[in-house]
């Protein structure tokens, strides 16, 4: 049995597919985390980031408006770190988290990506 976390979004397509890839595969546990609920802590970012092998200015939405409201230097992988720890909004969607590392699920078939 292969424990997948998912750091989700109900909200979004994309991540709403990534959640039916895992749901949809045998052998899968499946824990959602609906990280705008339940934000992760800055210590979690970092550490799934990391698992990742990505930047946190790669894990950024930077297309939200917030973005440019707090005037977020997306160079600053400190202060991108600490505006996705403040405003998990900012955080890309989804995250899948399994033994085997972590992944963008973006496009959501990168899911697959991180299972057996």
């Amino acid at each position: 049995m292969t424990k997948a976390t998912i750091w989700h979004n109900p909200r979004c397509s994309k991540s709403r597919a990534a959640l039916a890839i895992l749901e949809g595969t045998p052998g899968v546990d499946v824990e959602v985390v609906e990280y705008l609920k339940t934000p992760p802590s800055r210590a979690q970012i970092e550490t799934v980031l990391a698992k990742a092998g990505v930047r946190p200015s790669e894990a950024l939405r930077k297309g939200e408006g917030f973005v440019k409201e707090i005037s977020l230097d997306v160079n600053d992988d400190k202060a991108v770190l600490d505006a996705m720890a403040a405003h998990p909004i900012l955080i890309e969607r989804a995250i899948v988290i399994t033994e085997k590392g972590a992944v963008i699920a973006r496009p959501p078939e990168r899911a697959s990506e991180v299972l057996n």
